[in-house]
């Protein structure tokens, strides 16, 4: 199956049953209490409640082929939350905060793929074509935390928090036989030939993956727990009212989780554990020409242990899965800018720049094709070296009357990597195997772009009401967004074409 031509409009989709459709639904309630302990102490309390459902169907490849559609990908999440915390009021010299949370979720996931045109429908697989998984998972996490902040001479405050966090994740998953997906008949034929106990065979809905006795039947059942402390010290300098200094150095982590994968055997489902970064920052805030001109600038190093990645397992049955990896040990350089510059009431200029350099330290592992590589050295996924963009705004005071407004923006930024080792992942257009368009070099490469957005309106006295008139990517620029592998295949995801609209708003009071 080839890549479509550089054209954004060109695509078609999955018939029947697999034809992409979506239906969502998210509420959510919240309630604050704050009560005055004492004249200079408060106590707050935080209470949520969220809840969301999904119900949809994706096309994986933007083709009328089955390569990777999701016939189903069914879900819904709910959270509970409550927070309690005490806090200094007013604007005293020395500042603090104290306080414990409790978080409470459910999760459930329900996915079919269906990957009837992919290489793992042939004869020796018992020409299976659909694989489903059903992943539902517990968490609860409690925290408690303490921040404090101090002036300790005039403009110079110094800061420090710390948290600790407590995570357990209980975690049900069934890789399933989905309709006459044939899994469920390979692998009793499997569990029959590597089991080393009887069992009883599988039927449809049943779940198939080997657990480690490679007897299949059962859903792997496990639970995480975790617990970290995260902290933070800085430095804040105020040199004048129009100019800030600071420096700060944190600690902070991201749970593990595990992969909905529907995978051969249980030891490819195990979950990541949680990621850990040391952030190492300095920056200045400053007003300068008479407030005409705002300039925020910031220079940064990341320290990343353990971080969670999208990455492959190569499996003996389904060939190359995507799932979570952990990276030992990984980091980022980077700096950013951005200024706004008002040389006149009605026109405003703003500006942005990001540098990015990453780098894997260490780590060796599966690449997209199922090569066993070692990625030390290369970047990682989604960092762009560079990323800017330029804000044009022009909007006259007509004296009370309502005023019109005109601007226009530029964003673009570098080439990235939608997977680790991306870039080092080059095909030969001359491969006839590959049927990849004469274009395509590097497929897991996403090359830099920029795009051109224009606007237009008129805001009535008071704000009452603004009407807007808006193209976005004027200029029908073709760029990639996103690269999904799946199996042996890989769908490469573009922006939207060139998009005209209007938005009309009122405010009600």
């Amino acid at each position: 199956m080839p890549f479509s031509p550089e054209t954004i409009r060109v695509a078609d989709w999955s018939p029947g049953p697999f034809k992409p459709r979506s239906n969502r639904k998210f509420y959510q309630l919240a309630m604050r209490g704050d009560v005055d302990v004492t004249d200079g102490i408060a106590l707050t309390s935080l209470t949520s409640y969220a809840h969301f459902t999904q119900n949809q169907a994706t096309d994986g490849d933007g083709t009328y082929l089955i390569t990777q559609d999701l016939e189903k990908s069914n879900g819904r999440i709910t959270t509970f939350g409550q927070e309690l915390r005490l806090a200094t009021t007013g604007n005293p010299s020395f500042r603090w905060v104290v306080g414990t949370n409790l978080e409470k979720s459910k999760t459930f996931e329900d996915q079919v793929l269906r990957y009837v045109d992919q290489t793992n429908n042939n004869p020796n697989n018992l020409n299976i074509n659909s694989s489903g998984d059903r992943n539902s998972q517990n968490i609860t996490s409690y925290a408690v935390f303490a921040n404090l902040e101090k002036n300790i001479l005039p403009g110079v405050v110094i800061k420090g928090a710390a948290r600790y966090t407590n995570t357990k994740i209980k975690n049900n998953n069934c890789g399933y036989s989905s309709g006459d997906g044939r899994v469920g008949d390979l692998f009793n034929i499997l569990g029959n030939i590597l089991g080393t106990v009887p069992f009883t065979p599988i039927g449809l809905d049943g779940c198939y993956t080997l657990n480690y006795n490679n007897v299949p039947g059962e859903p792997f059942i496990d639970t995480l727990k975790e617990h970290n402390v995260s902290w933070k010290v800085g430095v804040d300098y105020q040199v004048n009212p129009e100019t800030l200094l600071y420096v700060n150095v944190s600690r902070g982590y991201k749970a593990g989780s595990y992969p909905s994968l529907a995978a051969a055997s249980f030891v490819q489902i195990q979950p990541v554990t949680q990621e850990s970064v040391t952030a190492y920052e300095a920056g200045i805030k400053a007003t300068l020409f008479d407030r005409k001109l705002q300039l925020n600038a910031a220079a940064f190093y990341y320290d990343y242990r353990d971080k969670q990645i999208r990455g492959k397992k190569l499996d003996p049955i389904f060939s190359i899965l995507d799932t979570l990896v952990n990276i030992p040990k990984s980091r980022i350089l980077g700096a950013e800018m951005d200024a706004t510059f008002r040389p006149t009431r009605a026109l405003t200029l703003n500006a942005s720049l990001t540098y990015l350099d990453s780098k894997i330290q260490g780590y060796s592992g599966f690449n997209l094709i199922g090569e066993q590589f070692n990625f030390s050295g290369v970047r990682l996924p989604y960092t762009a070296k560079w990323n800017y963009g330029l804000n044009v705004d022009y909007k006259p005071d007509l004296g009370g009357r309502g005023t019109p407004f005109i601007g226009a923006s530029v964003n673009g930024r570098s080439s990235s990597d939608a997977a680790p080792g991306g870039s080092t992942i080059r095909f030969p257009a001359s491969d006839p195997l590959l049927r990849l368009a004469p274009y395509i070099t590097f497929v897991y490469r996403m090359p830099g772009y920029a795009t051109v957005d224009l606007r237009a309106g008129y805001e009535a006295e008071g704000d009452r009401w603004k009407v807007l008139f808006w193209a976005k990517n004027v200029l029908n620029k073709y760029y990639v967004t996103n690269v999904i592998p799946s199996l042996d295949t890989a769908g490469r995801l573009v922006g939207r074409p060139a998009t005209y609209g209007m938005t009309l708003s009122f405010k009600v009071h």
